[in-house]
């Protein structure tokens, strides 16, 4: 039987040593090249840009000798046999990465997100699940250039805030950093049942529309976000039911200020803005300003603003703030 391995390309990342690699590439990983070398450029062919494919690497700095690991190298979880982690430290050490084609340049691909090292060796490209269940075109299961594995994590998250009341009808937006680009909800859009066609691809740094339909009025928002914090990979707009009742109830210093721990960890991450306009630009410049220093803006009468390295963390210190918001109307309420 043939067990000779090929190596078809390599990687060049901005990321210089394994110390720099986040664990997972929706946890903040950047863009690369994935370089082909000339024999098998033949392979690339019908690949388009804005494709989602999983990216065979071969971890050429693994430990091979390593057969149980804990868990993202926390010592406080449980060993496990490494054939029931991800971690990339295992005899033979392949990694999978779903990643989307954001350009092709004859044998180069420029490709979002990636965490390995400059330098890993690329065994294989093969196409995303989705297709291998009958697509026809990689393009168009979200719209056009739409990418379908970050359509689908916004949907799952508007889905869940709209199931914990966070999010109603067709209220609040939820956006994620690709690259130079952001994925962001489409204004009208039922957040609680997101479909093809209610996601648009917008220009960082210039706000154009790349791709989909109509972004929501508070796009400005998110892209100020974006712009004023390296950091925010995503934005969780929200109008959550008790803490814009809390907002009616007390002045803004003493939101969420409780004598519970819990309350000093979240103000510490917890700002405000005035009452400006939905969708101005007064609204989108005090909330990139705030970003700089705050994960949590509370837009007084509106509703809040969370950024951080996803969608799902975003939304979670949205539950959080939403929760000590729920205890100190309780409070308020009962003698």
């Amino acid at each position: 039987m043939e067990r000779e391995l090929q190596i078809i390309g390599t990687i060049s990342s901005s990321l210089r040593e394994l110390a720099e690699c986040p664990k997972q590439g929706d946890e903040g990983a950047p863009e690369a090249w994935v370089e082909i070398h000339d024999a098998y450029v033949d392979g690339l062919e019908s690949l388009v840009e804005g494709q989602s494919v999983t990216l065979l690497t071969w971890m050429h700095l693994s430990d091979r000798d390593v057969l149980a690991v804990h868990p993202r190298g926390d010592t406080d979880r449980p060993r496990r046999g490494v054939f029931n982690t991800r971690s990339p430290a295992r005899p033979n050490p392949i990694g999978l990465h779903e990643v989307r084609i954001l350009e092709i340049k004859r044998n180069h691909l420029r490709v979002f997100p990636l965490e390995v090292v400059d330098g890993t060796p690329v065994i294989d490209i093969k196409s995303e699940f989705i297709q291998r269940r009958g697509e026809q075109d990689p393009r168009a299961i979200w719209g056009r250039n739409i990418p379908s594995r970050e359509a689908d994590l916004l949907r799952d998250v508007c889905l869940r805030a709209w199931k914990r009341r966070l999010l109603s009808g067709f209220n609040g937006n939820v956006s994620m950093r690709i690259g130079e680009n952001c994925l962001v909800t489409c204004t009208g859009s039922a957040k609680g049942n997101l479909r093809p066609g209610d996601l648009a691809l917008v220009s960082i740094r210039t706000g154009e529309v790349v791709a989909g339909g109509k972004p929501s009025s508070e796009v400005g928002m998110h892209l100020e976000m974006y712009r004023n914090q390296p950091e925010a990979q995503a934005v969780v707009h929200t109008h959550p039911p008790r803490l814009l009742a809390l907002g009616v109830r007390v002045p803004v210093a003493e939101m969420l200020r409780l004598p519970i721990f819990e309350s000093d960890l979240i103000r510490a991450r917890f700002t405000s803005i005035r009452d400006n306009e939905p969708g101005t630009q007064a609204l989108a410049r005090d909330a990139g300003l705030a970003a700089r220093h705050h994960e949590a803006i509370y837009l007084e009468r509106h509703g809040l603003a969370c950024w951080g390295p996803d969608p799902a963390w975003a939304l979670s210190l949205s539950e959080e703030i939403e929760h000590l918001a729920g205890i100190q109307l309780d409070v308020l309420v009962k003698p």
